[in-house]
């Protein structure tokens, strides 16, 4: 019987491409990936999308919101205000690069792609945030968009995020477990050729393998 297929949302990041190795390993399934463009200045992460779908032989579709970019623009990963580092966001439960309901408009749209490809589940990389959060990747919100989308009277869509209750290290435990090349995955905010050491996203990712005694094998600016 020929598996069904599933759709993962993959940025690029150390939780996406994750993500995408267990689906796709660990699970077994066959996977199309979606990958989304929406004016961030970090854009350097759909390189990394790329070669993890490449690598794994998953076909994947890049869709460009980025017109919509100036209706993110409140947020530091699109406008123009400054990303902040790491020292700048600590203790902050909403900063500024939150980028107003992204999960929400990128989980929506997957589901509608899903459904149109008679897909039924959706994965993304939530997980629980060390130095910062977001009220879109928590348990509560995916509880309650799953009850929206139970809504469908004929082709119900499952949004699923294994990682939801993992620490970051738990998460990079998870995919050196699963051979997970980390040095081409980006998760860098700061939109410069190299990643830094003072980035918030960088900073989490680097406890993270600090805490399991291991070398990021991603190149710094700040080494």
């Amino acid at each position: 019987m020929e598996k069904a297929v599933v759709l993962v949302l993959v940025s690029g990041g150390v939780d996406s491409t994750t993500l995408l190795h267990y689906v796709v390993k660990e699970l077994g399934r066959d996977v199309k990936a979606l990958t989304i463009l929406y004016g961030q200045k970090h854009s350097k992460e759909i390189e990394c999308s790329t070669y993890q779908c490449n690598l794994l032989g998953v076909p994947f579709e890049i869709i460009d919101l980025s017109l919509l970019a100036p209706y993110f623009s409140s947020s530091s990963l699109v406008g123009k205000e400054e990303v902040p580092n790491v020292v700048e966001v600590m203790g902050d439960p909403q900063p500024s690069t939150y980028v107003p309901n992204r999960n929400m408009l990128f989980l929506a749209l997957a589901a509608a792609y899903a459904e149109n490809l008679g897909i039924q589940e959706v994965y993304y990389g939530a997980q629980k945030h060390d130095l910062y959060g977001y009220w879109d990747t928590t348990p509560q919100f995916l509880q309650a968009l799953n009850d929206v989308f139970s809504l469908n009277r004929k082709n119900g869509i499952q949004i699923l995020a294994p990682f939801v209750d993992y620490t970051k290290t738990d998460v990079v435990r998870k995919g050196l477990e699963l051979g997970v090349d980390y040095a081409h995955t980006w998760s860098d905010y700061f939109g410069r050729e190299k990643a830094s050491r003072h980035s918030a996203t960088s900073a989490e990712r680097l406890k993270a393998f600090a805490e399991l005694g291991i070398e990021d094998p991603l190149e710094y600016e700040d080494d």
